[in-house]
């Protein structure tokens, strides 16, 4: 059997399909807990300390809730945000699907939508997500 070559690989249309169907699937899931649940009071995994504590070490900026409460989606994807996000993702290879795409929420204010969804990885989607919720910046969604 030979090497996989990427670039003679045929479309896997289907396969993408799948993992969006997925990746929307946890995102109405997760939102829907919001509107049961405040933010605050939610866990969203047994790592929920640990991912915070890093993302702080590696993100300091996170410290002032404003940093979690908007996502530049350009930062996040640029040559040294990207270096900066890999190298925080890579410390959590033990946590499964931590590089599973999922879709973020670039403000906390918002609802998930077309134009407000940036396509990240789950750790990345985590240690957004419990910054916001332990700076309360979701508890309005089980309020409304």
């Amino acid at each position: 059997m030979g090497k996989f070559k990427a670039e003679e690989a045929e479309n896997l249309e289907d396969i993408e399909k799948q993992f969006a169907v997925k990746a929307v699937m946890q995102a109405e899931t997760y939102w829907g807990l919001l509107e049961k649940i405040p933010g605050s009071k939610l866990k969203l995994t047994k790592y929920d300390d640990r991912i915070y504590d890093q993302l702080l070490e590696d993100f300091p900026e996170f410290k002032d809730p404003s940093a979690a409460a908007v996502i530049e989606e350009a930062y996040m994807k640029s040559p040294s945000g990207k270096a900066k996000w890999r190298a925080f993702c890579d410390k959590f290879k033990d946590i499964e699907d931590y590089n599973f795409g999922t879709l973020l929420r670039s403000k906390a204010t918002d609802e998930y939508s077309q134009e407000g969804t940036i396509f990240a990885v789950r750790i990345q989607f985590y240690a957004v997500e419990i910054a916001r919720n332990r700076y309360g910046l979701n508890d309005w969604i089980a309020n409304k």
